[in-house]
């Protein structure tokens, strides 16, 4: 379901909000680092480092709110195509927020979950990532999904072959294959579907982010850039949840 622009929306109190009703899991597509740069005159880099504080800012939130996971788009198959100097900058500011909010994270009991085709990135990164989820798995107070080299008809398709191969070896009949083997199948085989999907900068599309698991998520988009994007817009685009009837395709009777 769509509906208004954050921009028309009343503004919640972020404050109070959550005794609102809280989504368990919200999942964000962060769009909006070049444009917020470009305004300023300041390089793609720029904006790309403030969109960083902008991530840490709204872990802090979720946490505060009471959400139980938050799903990141932070880095897609697709950025591949980036000029050279842009996704080596990305890289860098991956490898120094992974290590620098690892131990802050970890002592507020949250969690690290990445998501991806990992084999491509840096091997330093892979085993920053690696030590990370191990140093965190037992923490329960909030999951945070990185979506770093993700594409989601990827991760179908890997999901395809998976099940097709434990066919082939008679592991599972053919006809056994049914939604929720599909779902256990994917990178977030043990991750809730998304309760809601904010996507910033303006922009109404999904970018080929979590195709399956999206298929009963509220959608909330907003005009505001994601350097930009605080706690107030989080508690704005929470209040908007709050305010939706979600059927799951059935009609409310009467």
């Amino acid at each position: 379901m769509i509906r208004r622009r954050a921009d028309t929306m009343p503004k919640a109190d972020p404050s109070t909000e959550a005794a609102a009703t809280v989504p368990r899991h919200v999942a964000i597509i962060m769009d909006g680092n070049g444009r917020w740069a470009s305004k300023r005159g300041l390089p793609r880099a720029a904006g790309h480092r403030r969109g960083a504080q902008a991530a840490r800012e709204t872990v802090l939130s979720a946490l505060e709110l009471g959400i139980e996971y938050l799903t990141l788009y932070s880095f897609s198959t697709e950025n591949w195509n980036r000029s050279e100097s842009e996704v080596s900058d990305l890289m860098g500011l991956l490898r120094y927020t992974m290590q620098q909010e690892e131990s802050a994270m970890v002592a507020k009991n949250i969690r690290l979950r990445v998501i991806g085709e990992r084999s491509r990135l840096p091997p330093d990164i892979i085993s920053t990532v690696e030590r990370f989820e191990e140093r965190s798995a037992r923490n329960n107070k909030l999951t945070v999904v990185v979506a770093l080299n993700y594409g989601s008809r990827m991760e179908i398709a890997a999901a395809a072959k998976s099940l097709a191969a434990s066919a082939a070896k008679g592991e599972i009949k053919p006809d056994e294959i049914d939604e929720d083997l599909v779902s256990k199948h994917l990178y977030t085989g043990e991750i809730p579907d998304p309760d809601l999907l904010i996507r910033t900068s303006g922009e109404a599309r999904i970018s080929n982010f979590l195709l399956w698991q999206l298929a009963y998520s509220e959608f909330y988009f907003t005009d505001t850039l994601w350097p930009d994007f605080d706690k107030q817009a989080l508690a704005d685009a929470i209040a908007s949840f709050g305010q939706r009837e979600r059927r799951y395709g059935g009609r409310r009777s009467g």
